[in-house]
């Protein structure tokens, strides 16, 4: 079988951390083949592999694509790319899945998938509908593996913004797509969780709504990625409802979530500080500016509900911070230029 078949390869003939093994098992035999020729420096920071029937193979690096060529080099020619087949697609489909498509129902109809390792494949098809809500996906025709890339300590130099006093500040993340917010996000969670001594603080009791599976990875019920010790995790929950449940039921002193803005996710909020909770949490955008346009967000802002807003750009790279701010008045409490920004925290 194609799962059996040169998994040792990733250990014999590519660094460490070049190429996750959970994600090489989750590809075909022919088109890991075509990764062995892949040059090192784009499987390093690869950050997706996208599948669709009868398009060219490819990989997004740096937010930017490139086409895997017919034996496995990057081509800027489309009509020299390796053209993935329906083949492939089943093939892949069957690999993420364990042959086990209905087992996994629940999480399809999401979506996506949460492999080993916490790498989460999201999956196009035609939706199987019962009573107007996805039951499932079937006739799929492409699927983007997005390739989880934990980075232990990248915010242990911001957290004495965060955490003062053994307080922690609620704390918003503004950032463009694909910037680094998640992978921040997660790391901040781990610190607040386990503790610092050199900020004299012993950890929170955390709780995670993992709405979408992209902070912890959990996989079979088990976090693929380090949240922490004190971490409990809601996995695959809607924001609002599984704030609430964490709220009922966990005692969190920390709620951290990802990407709010719906009206529910703020009354969730509002329930949250109200009972005395703080929370962490990110939000989709380009500035400060843009937030404030949006009604939800713009009322939360003007609150003050944010003591520490964290401000994330990919200039010059993938998750710059281009400041931190006080969110009761607007003083920024640090900023980088651009030559500073080039020993950022999260890199």
């Amino acid at each position: 079988m194609d799962r059996c078949q040169n998994t040792n390869f990733i250990e014999k003939h590519v660094p460490k951390n070049f190429f996750k093994k959970e994600v090489w098992e989750a590809l075909p035999l022919n088109i890991r083949k075509l990764f062995m020729n892949v040059p090192l420096a784009y499987i390093k920071d690869m950050e997706e592999i996208r599948l669709r029937t009868y398009k060219p193979l490819m990989i997004g690096v740096g937010n930017k694509d490139f086409f895997i060529g017919k034996t496995g080099d990057i081509t800027p020619h489309i009509s020299q790319s390796y053209i993935v087949t329906k083949s492939d697609i089943e093939k892949t489909y069957q690999l993420i899945t364990d042959y086990s498509v209905y087992a996994l129902e629940e999480e399809i109809k999401n979506g996506f998938l949460t492999i080993k390792g916490g790498h989460r494949v999201g999956i196009c098809g035609r939706a199987v509908l019962n009573k107007r809500q996805v039951k499932t996906m079937k006739d799929i025709s492409g699927l983007n593996i997005r390739i989880s890339k934990e980075k232990l300590g990248i915010s242990q130099g911001i957290m004495s913004h965060l955490v003062e006093n053994n307080e922690f500040h609620n704390t918003l993340i503004i950032s463009p797509p694909q910037c680094g917010k998640t992978t921040l996000l997660r790391d901040i969670i781990r610190n607040l969780s386990n503790g610092m001594k050199n900020l004299n603080f012993s950890g929170f009791k955390v709780g995670v709504v993992d709405e979408r599976s992209e902070i912890c990875g959990i996989y079979q019920g088990v976090p693929q990625n380090d949240v922490g010790i004190r971490t409990d995790i809601l996995d695959a929950c809607p924001k609002a409802e599984g704030m609430m449940m964490l709220i009922r039921s966990m005692s969190p002193q920390v709620i951290a979530t990802d990407e709010i803005g719906k009206k529910e996710d703020i009354y969730a909020i509002e329930e949250a500080l109200n009972a005395g909770i703080n929370l962490i949490t990110t939000v989709h955008g380009k500035d400060m500016e843009e937030i404030m346009r949006r009604p939800n967000m713009n009322h939360l802002l003007l609150q003050g509900v944010f003591k520490r807003i964290i401000i994330l750009t990919n200039q010059p790279k993938v998750g710059t911070i281009r400041s931190i701010v006080d969110g009761t008045n607007n003083k920024v409490l640090a900023s980088y230029s651009l030559e500073e920004r080039r020993h950022d925290y999260v890199s």
